[in-house]
């Protein structure tokens, strides 16, 4: 659909919303942005957020950043409110495009439980509800290593949330289930029957969460990996490798279980705040095995917060290329060339798996909450790609890294 027609869409609930609120205190419009630039050393390559086309490369952009958002909340009775939430970004269209991240009811059904159905966001990691709101988070941009590594922010579907009060500790349980589809750089892939778990306890100033996401996905597969596939099997077939054809089989994308483990820990105690996740990664495809972590340290200096962050991305486990490095003897001559061909396919495939490959990154940076509702910030990234490019886009040949990034960027929230 045409970007302007999505973006008119989008705004329309909110100029609906807005004028209720002439006649009612049940609607709230609030929203949020982050106006930034962002740079790296090298044109061999482009630094990116996930599901960008595109990214920075030596001369300043604004596009992998920035982004706007805004939400209208409209109550419609004591226990029953409707939300809207849109959001422009750049994305995997090489553009900035327009989303609709939340529409939902929420129905209260006491002080402890509430549901709400529509589209809602997938509890995957620990700031999932406010990854995008620059202004919420004390980094410029959430870490690329870990938050790569589930292509999707919202299912459509419903949820349940319990939260209750142990003495000082308040537990939140939340169960959602649905189905989404996420827009890839020249794909779509599709999760069926998401399942996820997330558990958060707060007790002060300290944070712990634990949550696991079950999924069945499917990819709508590019022209090259079809072709890969029609030659593993016409092959598999033809040369009678019986076991080219169960590799094709193993590297289609249709309905393979996908599980997201993960767990974090924040605090903000005084002036010190802390923050970490780790999560694994596991699919019965294709798409690789990964293990990812980062952890963050800063010290509060009255409105000035400098940090610093360690991030790293770790492939667990690939298909085993079973393709043959040459034929036997008394095979026709163009089996070896058909064989290296098809094997340096599958080769390419296993060290890209929907792009995540192995990085590690340290990140200094500085927030300055100079304004209310606004903050600066300035961050530099040195991005350490191992075993290829890693995250990086468009690598040229030789490409190895590492990469520094900067970026400036001035948050607010409405």
């Amino acid at each position: 659909m045409n970007k302007r027609i999505i973006a008119t869409l989008l705004a329309l609930p909110l100029a609906v919303s807005t004028a209720y609120a002439q006649d009612s205190s049940g609607v709230r419009i609030s929203g949020f942005g982050t106006g930034a630039l962002t740079w790296t050393n090298s044109d061999q390559a482009e630094f990116s957020r996930p599901n960008q086309a595109s990214g920075a490369r030596k001369n300043v952009t604004t596009g992998v950043d920035s982004n706007l958002g805004l939400q209208a909340d409209y109550a419609i009775n004591s226990w029953l409110s409707v939300t809207g939430q849109g959001l422009v970004r750049k994305d995997a269209e090489d553009d900035f495009g327009a989303e609709l991240s939340w529409a939902f009811a929420k129905a209260r059904i006491n002080d402890e439980l509430s549901v709400r159905v529509g589209r809602i966001g997938l509890p995957v990691f620990m700031i999932s509800d406010y990854r995008n709101v620059g202004y919420a988070n004390t980094f410029l941009r959430p870490p690329g290593e870990l938050y790569s590594q589930v292509p999707f922010s919202s299912i459509t579907g419903a949820d349940v949330t319990w939260q209750h009060g142990f003495g000082d500790t308040n537990v939140t349980a939340q169960l959602a289930y649905g189905g989404t589809e996420s827009q890839l750089v020249g794909n779509t892939v599709d999760a069926h029957r998401v399942s996820a778990l997330n558990l958060v306890a707060e007790h002060g100033p300290l944070t712990l969460r634990f949550g696991r996401a079950d999924a069945r996905l499917s990819l709508n597969t590019s022209t090259s990996l079809n072709t890969l596939l029609a030659g593993l099997r016409s092959a598999g077939t033809g040369y009678r490798f019986p076991q080219l054809n169960q590799l094709a089989d193993e590297l289609q994308l249709n309905k393979k279980k996908a599980s997201f483990t993960s767990a974090g820990l924040g605090l903000d105690w005084n002036d010190i705040v802390v923050q970490t996740e780790y999560a694994k990664r596991k699919t019965d495809s294709y798409v690789n095995d990964t293990s990812a972590w980062y952890a963050m340290a800063g010290y509060r200096f009255g409105k000035v917060l400098p940090y610093y962050i360690h991030s790293e991305l770790k492939i667990d486990s690939v298909p085993t290329n079973s393709v043959p490095a040459a034929c036997p003897a008394g095979y026709p001559a163009a089996c070896t060339p058909t064989m290296a061909t098809l094997r340096g396919g599958v080769d390419t495939l296993k060290n890209t798996g929907i792009g995540q490959g192995e990085q590690s990154t340290d990140t200094i940076g500085v927030r300055w909450d100079f304004h209310r509702s606004v903050a600066l910030k300035a961050q530099i990234d040195r991005v350490r790609p191992q075993n290829g490019h890693g995250l990086f886009l468009a690598p040229q040949p030789g490409f190895k890294g590492p990469v520094t990034v900067g970026a400036v960027a001035l948050d607010f929230v409405f």
